[in-house]
Order: C-alpha cells, then sequence, then structure tokens
C-alpha cells in the first residue's frame, strides 16, 4: 500500500496556498512522498551496489522527493559508473560540507541508511514505489498548470492549444520523461550510436534504422532513423503513395515476423499512418492487392475469380494481426496530428509514422492566410514530433508544376512546393521518379495499314523506348544528413501498387 507522508520543508511537501486557492484545488495538501521508502532504497544500494542491476524502473535523482536523497544517489550513479564500490565509508568525503547532511547529524546519516538493511527485502518494490510517486507529483504540477493556465485570460484565449500542451505534458509523464530533457552525456550519446552500429552488423551491414523492406533503399541510406524526418515527394502519377504504403506495410510486418519468431531487436515497427487523401478501407485494398497478387483495379469493381477470393482471403487472414494503424481523419491540423501520435505511441509504441501528404494538413491559423508560413510551421510541427517521440516520420509531399515544363522531369529540391523551410527542416529529401508515366503519355498515334512509313517509325521508336523504360522507377535522393546522395533503381508493378529491388540483370540496357 502506498504510504505518504511530509517533507522535511513544509514549502516543499504543501501546495502553494495562493496557487491553490485561485485554481479551485484544496490548500494544505501534501504532495505524494515515502521519504522512509527513499531511505530503505539508498540503504539497500549502499550495502549491495548490485541492486541498481535488477530495477524494474529506471530511477534517476530527480525522482526523489527528499534533495539530499536525490543528490546521495546522483553520487552513487557516478561512482558505480567509475566501477567503483560504493559504500557510507567512500560517499562520506563527498558530503563533508552538506549543510542539508548537517541538520540530519552530518555524515553519520550515511551509515544509519544501512544500519537495519530493510530495503535489501525489497528493493525493487520500493524503487517501483519512488518512481509511481514521482510520476504523481509531476501530474500534480500538471493539474496545477493546466487549471491556472485555463483560468488565465489575460492573453489570447486558445483552448485548443491549452489542450495540446495538456496532452503533450501528460504524454511526457507517461513516458517518465516529464519535464525539460536533460542534456546527453557524451558517454550516453556513444553508447547510443554503438547500439544504432551493432544493429546495422547484425542486419547484415544494411540497416541501423527501420527497414524500409527494400534492400536497395536500405543500403543506400541504411533505413530509416529514429528522430529524422523524411519528405517523399513526387509529382501526381508517380507512385509516392504507393511506396509509402509498401514501406509501412514491410516495416510492420517485418516486426510481427520477428515477434513471432522470438526475435527482441526487431528493425521493423509498428506503424501510424496519417492518410488525409485516402480512407482506410482504400489503403487496406492496395495492400491486400500486394500481397495476394491481384490487381487493385479488379478488386474495387469485383472482377476477381473464386480462386482469387480465396487467396485475399488467405492474406487477410494473415495480416489481421499487422501493427499497422490508420487514421483517415480528414483536415487534421498539425496540433491535432501529434496529439494522436502521441497517443498511438503510448498504447501502441509506434517506432514509424507516415503523414499522406504534408500540403492536406493544416496550420494552427496563425499564419493568417499566408501559405508559405503555415507550411513552414507544418514541417518544423512534424520535426518536432520525430525528435520529440523518438521516431522517423515521412511525410509525402507535392512538387510545383515546374517539372512538366523542363525536359528532365527528374525533380530537384527546387521543385518543393510552397517553402524553402520543407527542404531545411528535413534530414532527408527522397524524389520517386518513373520514366515510363511521362513515355506513355507521348504515345503518338496508332498507324493504320494505309499510313505513311514515318507513322509506323515513330509508334515503333515509342514501343522501342515504352519497352526500355516499362516498369522501372527512381528513388532520387537529394538530401541525406546521414550520408551521400544518389539514385536507387527499383522495380514497379502498376497494376498491384507494389515496389520492389531490381532483380540481377534487369536493368535494360540504355537505361540511365
Amino acid at each position: 500500500m502506498t504510504r505518504f507522508s511530509s517533507a522535511h520543508s513544509p514549502e516543499q511537501a504543501q501546495i502553494d496556498d495562493s496557487s491553490a486557492n485561485q485554481s479551485g484545488m484544496p490548500t494544505g495538501r501534501a504532495l505524494p512522498a515515502n521519504l522512509e521508502a527513499e531511505a530503505a532504497f539508498l540503504g539497500a544500494v549502499l550495502i549491495d551496489n548490485r541492486v541498481l542491476e535488477e530495477l524494474p524502473v529506471t530511477i534517476r535523482p530527480e525522482h526523489f522527493f527528499e534533495p539530499l536523497h536525490g543528490r546521495i544517489f546522483d553520487r552513487i550513479l557516478t561512482l558505480v559508473d567509475r566501477q567503483m564500490v560504493v559504500t557510507p565509508v567512500t560517499l562520506k568525503p563527498y558530503f563533508d560540507g552538506d549543510e542539508a547532511l548537517k541538520e540530519l547529524g552530518g555524515t553519520a546519516y550515511l551509515a544509519q541508511l544501512t544500519a537495519d538493511g530493510q530495503g535489501l527485502l525489497a528493493p525493487r518494490e520500493l524503487a517501483q514505489q519512488i518512481y509511481d510517486l514521482a510520476l504523481l507529483r509531476e501530474l500534480v504540477t500538471v493539474g496545477r498548470e493546466l487549471v491556472e493556465g485555463a483560468l488565465d485570460t489575460s492573453d489570447e484565449v486558445e483552448p485548443m492549444k491549452q489542450i495540446e500542451n495538456a496532452e503533450a505534458s501528460l504524454y511526457q509523464v507517461a513516458e517518465g520523461a516529464a519535464g525539460s530533457k536533460d542534456a546527453d552525456s557524451f558517454r550516453g550519446a556513444t553508447n547510443k550510436a554503438l547500439e544504432m552500429i551493432e544493429t546495422a552488423l547484425n542486419s547484415g551491414g544494411h540497416v541501423s534504422g527501420k527497414t524500409t523492406g527494400l534492400s536497395s533503399v536500405n543500403e543506400k541510406v541504411g533505413g530509416l532513423h529514429d528522430s529524422d524526418l523524411i519528405i517523399l515527394a513526387g509529382r501526381p502519377g508517380m507512385g509516392k503513395t504507393s511506396l509509402a504504403t509498401n514501406i509501412a506495410f514491410n516495416c510492420a510486418d517485418r516486426l510481427l515476423r520477428d515477434q513471432r519468431d522470438g526475435i527482441d531487436k526487431s528493425v521493423g515497427a509498428a506503424v501510424a499512418f496519417f492518410s488525409l487523401e485516402m480512407s482506410s478501407d482504400q489503403l487496406a485494398t492496395r495492400i491486400l492487392a500486394e500481397q495476394a497478387g491481384i490487381s487493385s483495379e479488379a478488386l474495387r469493381m469485383g472482377k476477381i475469380s473464386k480462386e482469387d477470393f480465396q487467396q485475399l482471403s488467405y492474406a487477410s487472414q494473415r495480416l489481421a494481426d499487422l501493427p499497422l494503424y490508420i487514421d483517415d481523419t480528414p483536415a487534421l491540423t498539425i496540433g491535432a496530428l501529434r496529439t494522436r501520435a502521441r497517443r498511438l505511441k503510448r498504447r501502441h509504441d509506434i517506432g514509424l509514422i507516415v503523414v499522406d501528404y504534408l500540403q492536406l494538413l493544416q496550420g494552427s491559423g496563425r499564419a493568417q492566410d499566408n501559405r508559405v508560413n503555415e507550411i513552414s510551421e507544418i514541417s518544423r510541427g512534424l520535426k518536432t514530433l520525430a525528435k520529440e517521440l523518438e521516431v522517423p516520420v515521412i511525410a509525402l509531399s507535392q512538387l510545383s508544376r515546374a517539372v512538366e515544363q523542363r525536359d528532365d522531369k527528374r525533380p530537384m529540391l527546387s521543385d518543393l512546393r510552397e517553402s524553402g523551410s520543407i527542404e531545411q527542416d528535413a534530414d532527408m529529401v527522397w524524389f520517386v521518379y518513373r520514366e515510363d508515366y511521362y513515355v506513355a503519355s507521348r504515345e503518338p498515334k496508332i498507324p493504320q495499314g494505309d499510313d505513311d512509313v514515318k507513322a509506323h517509325e515513330a509508334h515503333a521508336a515509342w514501343q522501342a523506348d515504352m519497352e526500355r523504360v516499362f516498369g522501372l522507377a527512381e528513388l532520387i535522393v537529394a538530401k541525406q544528413r546521414h550520408g551521400a546522395t544518389g539514385k536507387v533503381r527499383m522495380r514497379f508493378e502498376s497494376k498491384i501498387t507494389r515496389f520492389s529491388d531490381l532483380a540481377e540483370g534487369d536493368m535494360p540496357e540504355g537505361y540511365e
């Protein structure tokens, strides 16, 4: 049962009277804390430093209600990190001048912590309680700030903004990271880097982030890295939604397969797909068509055989547990999207977010009809979301019509529509380009028997050109913070909207 006790300082233990009265909260209530549990836990650690290796939660100095206990624990962590044995004796030199410790009898208090050894009976339970009470105190802080903000009408009244801020604060509490994020030490940063390198090594030397399911793309970019914003852009008809759907499916399917095989560290992830253009059933139809190998157009029109339907049913059953979550709410604001993403992260531990597409999102309304500023706000918001949730975010984007005016239709960074901030905020910019789309649009008149030789030659030349590029696609990596830019060539099957790796020798002669 949770015990509550007041702290040594009434100022720390009680909610401020003036704030409490203004917000309608009861005054004089002690914040949730258990100083005896904190002392017993510290005593257990000082008796046996190995207690730290078996904790159910990560305890940090700020989780202790008593500041002195927090300082003691901080010093313990520092010495353990140096591979020293920590006891009251080895701690004593660091607290000889500590004023708070003098009030409790000086450094003799350190020995008192280990006097009865009660903490060794249940160190894991004590750690859990310290952590839980710290979260409760953070909830009190969030609640108080929420009430005070709602009552304060001196500034602009923006209830939706306050709701979004409250959601963000609650997410931080739920993740155990309430308050400002501390700077990473270089040791911590290098440990993360080594983990990423180890993941790439174990995956065969290609993927250090989440997999795209396409070996050629993984080789080029190393997978999808946490905290990265990836812009996937292209003109209409290039297949950017198809590629995004393929990647989302591949990543979720890899996680599902690894979980079934008992693999702990998967390069797959649960995926949140925010579809502002297509409905969830349309996206599901695309995925089913790809997996069953049936034309999505035939599916929509019901032009399939019983054998096809059986194949479709089998694919549906196999994918029933796929950790792919589709949100097709239209006209989302960037704030609402971030709120929904946090909720999905908390409930389903999503590791990849896809947004289709960026220009259909709305800003906060502060841009005052300036679309460039609104797009800038949206791209910054997506990058902030990627960093906050520590997941890669793929945002699809339209390109300007300037592409169509050039002889070479391959997109460039300057073709990104409406805002240079998209390029600035993105960690990677990918363009989808299919030459067969443009060659098909140039088909000359089909020659008849009485047409002249030139008409027959023109159509024959077009057919040869179409055969050269048919079913081929390029992913142009135009920007990459982590590596080199360049092109990745892939196969695209338009009937089932599937991108795949090119097999050896699949590249036709003359294709550039």
